[in-house]
């Protein structure tokens, strides 16, 4: 990551630090009591895209009903201007169109099949009434489940979407999703690999809670200088789950930071990691978290 500027705001810039986390992550921070029961965010990642097509309202609504703590949405932007929720660039993966999706508008991206593909590929998982699912845009996703759920929201490829944090903003204050109470509350989490996106968000509102997503390429290693780099604008990070270990979440703990590894599908990793220490989790399997948050 790029050395940040001493002139960048904290995030935490009129709100107090402590309640701010107290209220988003439904736990103590790092320096306070440790809570008797771990509190343990349950991320529905793209939904419960184990058991429906990734990022459509059909896998929204069942990582809900499957009680995770937040829904997770990756932005794209279409020609023009629409974010749409969808974690590819592309669209040949989970639609059945091709191309990029900044060449496309979202009258185009509308008539294309977003659920046909899962069925195929996940025949055990397979309905009828997926197929011909549409991509959702982040207004219906906000207008169908409303300011009192939690959406964890990425930015994704901010470089190549111009106006991009602006519009997700416009969007959030759209639904009341801006507002104190609701940060408070912990209702909006906005991610990124991208720090200067991320560094744009903090300066347009420095109020919204945002993490640092991470990936290592080699083994999972991260300074106190990087760490110390993130807390002047996150109140998180996100790595790969696979490529971290119980010092490396204690190192980011003690740096009052939380830490929410992806995308962790298995029990056994799930345990693990609650053990070492972690705050919350990326999963395509929401109702696997939630039995494994129970057993605590």
């Amino acid at each position: 990551m790029n050395p940040l500027k001493a002139s960048h705001r904290s995030v935490f810039s009129g709100l107090a630090v402590a309640g701010l986390l107290t209220a988003v992550f439904g736990g103590a921070t790092a320096h306070a009591a440790t809570p008797k029961k771990p509190q343990v965010l349950n991320v529905a990642h793209r939904g419960a895209s184990a058991y429906a097509p990734e990022h459509t309202m059909a896998s929204y609504e069942l990582g809900d009903k499957m009680k995770g703590d937040y829904i997770e949405i990756d932005l794209q932007m279409t020609k023009d201007g629409h974010l749409i929720a969808l974690h590819d660039e592309t669209l040949d993966r989970t639609t059945n169109g091709t191309g990029q999706v900044k060449d496309h508008t979202l009258a185009e991206i509308k008539q294309l099949d977003a659920g046909s593909w899962f069925n195929e590929q996940y025949p055990a998982y397979a309905k009828a009434e997926y197929k011909g699912l549409k991509v959702p845009t982040l207004d219906e996703v906000l207008k169908r489940f409303g300011k009192n759920k939690k959406y964890y929201i990425e930015t994704k490829a901010p470089d190549i979407y111009p106006g991009m944090e602006e519009k997700l903003l416009c969007t959030l204050k759209k639904y009341g999703l801006t507002s104190k109470k609701s940060l408070r509350n912990g209702h909006v989490l906005v991610q990124s690999f991208s720090q200067e996106s991320l560094l744009k968000m903090n300066r347009l509102n420095p109020d919204i809670p945002l993490v640092q997503l991470l990936w290592y390429d080699i083994s999972g290693h991260i300074s106190d200088e990087e760490l110390n780099e993130v807390k002047q604008y996150a109140v998180g990070v996100g790595p790969n789950f696979d490529k971290i270990d119980r010092s490396y979440v204690q190192k980011v703990r003690e740096h009052g930071l939380e830490i929410h590894p992806y995308t962790v599908n298995e029990k056994a990793d799930m345990r693990k990691l609650i053990d070492w220490g972690v705050t919350g989790m990326f999963t395509n399997h929401p109702d696997r978290l939630r039995e494994v948050l129970k057993e605590k």
